[in-house]
């Protein structure tokens, strides 16, 4: 009668029996938007809000929300989660809300994901309805999903919570052009410092027709966790910007030699050709790029001038580079 999976044949609501499908490694994005004030924002990144710790408390909400999916909405299987994990970036006027849940099971996650966006969200509402009664959450959305017979499936032309509403919803089947972007920095993620570099990569990919997700934000010293949480959906590229440098605490490099299963030597090094037409200081960087089974992954410097060296550097390869991987590019 229908092909909604959770009617009958005679059209009654029912629990989608999964007994009979294979455990595969499961994970799926979501993401959401609240949109306030630049006043409820400023106070939010600066921790200043009269509730305090505003994004902890947000984050726990929808870390606790996706364990218990199953008991919100009536017809979801209960779940083993193995990860679940919420962060959240900066506009002038909006506070991002991304969500990715992990399981090894018969049946996905996106249920899970999609409610650790939303009360996350309503958390953040709760805490900011003070400063800005008239807050609006927008676009909760699922952005990709893994695991099952369908294999990968990630949203079409990707471009903010309104395209999220009106856009085709029918799965692709190539990744070919979605991106993550990834800021290691102790200071943005502590919201004491601005992130200028991650948002302009995220412009630069958009501009060029890339789905992107991002910037993830991550301390320098979780920016292992960060490489992790940015290749779980698979996608085709991965942009890094800080932690290359010679202080203690830069460990991007490191990081990323960890999940490489093939360098590209040469791509690193054009980047560092770029910046040393402007500064000495390039020789410094110690970025690296190469391949994470199908992703590309290429680590920029945390500066403005870094990643527009970084970018310069891309520009003219970036095409070919991913159509090779992809198996679609002549090889020379």
């Amino acid at each position: 009668m229908s092909d909604l999976s959770h009617l009958d044949d005679q059209g009654r609501a029912r629990m989608v029996d999964v007994s009979a499908k294979a455990d595969t490694t499961r994970v799926a994005v979501a993401a959401g938007e609240l949109v306030t004030t630049p006043e409820v924002v400023a106070l939010v990144r600066a921790d200043d809000m009269p509730k305090a710790d505003v994004l902890a408390t947000a984050r726990i909400a929808g870390i606790a929300a996706a364990k218990r999916t199953w008991e919100l909405i009536p017809l979801c299987h209960q779940l083993a989660l193995s990860s679940v994990k919420v962060s959240f970036g900066f506009t002038d006027t909006s506070i991002t809300v991304e969500a990715t849940a992990k399981t090894k099971g018969p049946t996905g996650v996106e249920m899970e994901a999609l409610t650790a966006v939303a009360v996350a969200g309503l958390t953040l509402h709760d805490m900011v309805k003070a400063v800005d009664p008239a807050a609006v959450m927008n676009g909760v959305r699922l952005i990709s999903k893994d695991g099952g017979k369908r294999g990968h499936w990630t949203r079409d032309d990707e471009s903010g919570p309104e395209a999220g509403a009106t856009q085709d919803r029918s799965a692709v089947a190539t990744p070919d052009r979605s991106a993550v972007v990834l800021v290691s920095s102790t200071g943005v993620a502590a919201g004491t410092r601005e992130d200028t570099t991650g948002p302009a990569i995220v412009r630069w990919l958009t501009d060029r027709g890339f789905t992107v997700r991002g910037p993830l934000v991550y301390p320098d010293a979780r920016i292992a966790e960060g490489l992790a949480d940015a290749l779980s959906g698979a996608p085709a590229l991965v942009l890094s910007t800080g932690g290359t440098g010679a202080s203690p605490t830069d460990a991007t490099p490191e990081a990323t030699l960890a999940v490489l299963d093939r360098e590209l030597p040469g791509v690193a090094d054009s980047i560092r050709r770029r910046g040393l037409e402007v500064t000495p200081h390039a020789v410094l960087s110690r970025g690296v790029a190469g391949l994470a089974g199908r992703t590309v992954v290429v680590n920029m410097p945390g500066s403005p001038g870094g990643v527009k060296d970084g970018l310069a550097a891309l520009e003219p390869i970036l095409d070919h580079l991913l159509a090779q991987v992809s198996g679609g590019g002549a090889h020379e």
